[in-house]
């Protein structure tokens, strides 16, 4: 792979708990981010996402970013062509698959870029980890999320929760992050249930769908530190 031990993935990893703010636009709230600490910071491409940012804005995030955070790229079940303008508008350090992918299409994708890879799973049941062990051979990360409602038109960023004591007594064989209605007031009480190596937010910064608030990404930055801290121990990996 072209990362190998020396990318940007494999070095600036935080040594606690990894932080995404996802589904960041603009300068500000990008800006209000990277200034809180944020680990990592997701840019959508995905039409449909009331977060969806195009190749010139994702040009001027990534000039931004620098090397202050892994910038993550999230699609949804994205052919080649359009991943090849992903990744030539924002050099991502991260390609997050928020689709229905296959593992073999994780694989061929990981492969194509050289770049690691998370691949999000929807969660309701204990049935929805049957196919984590097949991710776990290809992906480099799992972020678990909340399955989307039924009528919903985006598979994520939706608000809602999911059951976390399905997260207990399960083995992990790679790192993974939480998301799925996490906010300001909910971070604490899902650190201290699920112990994850990492968290991911997008709608609980937001005042409207796609409207980040600084102020939130503060907060929730602040509440997510102090969370872990309290803990007294490394989080969950395995």
């Amino acid at each position: 792979m072209a990362g190998g031990a020396a990318s940007p993935y494999m070095t600036r990893m935080s040594a606690s708990l990894t932080i995404k703010i996802c589904g960041l636009s603009t300068p500000a709230t990008l800006s209000a981010a990277l200034d809180c600490g944020a680990d990592m910071v997701g840019f959508v491409f995905f039409p449909p996402s009331p977060r969806h940012i195009g190749f010139a804005q994702a040009r001027d995030l990534a000039a931004i970013t620098g090397s202050r955070a892994l910038k993550v790229a999230l699609s949804v079940d994205a052919d080649d062509v359009y991943l090849d303008e992903v990744v030539a508008a924002l050099s991502p350090d991260l390609l997050q698959l928020h689709g229905r992918e296959t593992p073999g299409r994780v694989a061929a994708i990981r492969a194509r870029y050289g770049l690691p890879v998370m691949k999000a799973l929807g969660v309701s049941t204990q049935a929805d980890f049957a196919p984590l062990s097949a991710f776990e051979e290809v992906a480099d990360r799992i972020l678990f999320d909340a399955k989307p409602p039924k009528d919903a038109t985006r598979p994520g960023g939706n608000g809602h929760a999911f059951d976390w004591s399905l997260l207990r007594a399960r083995a992990f064989h790679k790192p993974w992050m939480l998301s799925g209605g996490l906010n300001c007031e909910s971070v604490a009480a899902a650190i201290a249930a699920t112990r994850p190596p990492g968290i991911d937010v997008s709608s609980g910064v937001e005042t409207a769908p796609g409207m980040k608030d600084p102020a939130l990404i503060e907060a929730f930055m602040a509440r997510a530190r102090a969370a872990q801290a309290a803990l007294g121990s490394a989080p969950k990996t395995a």
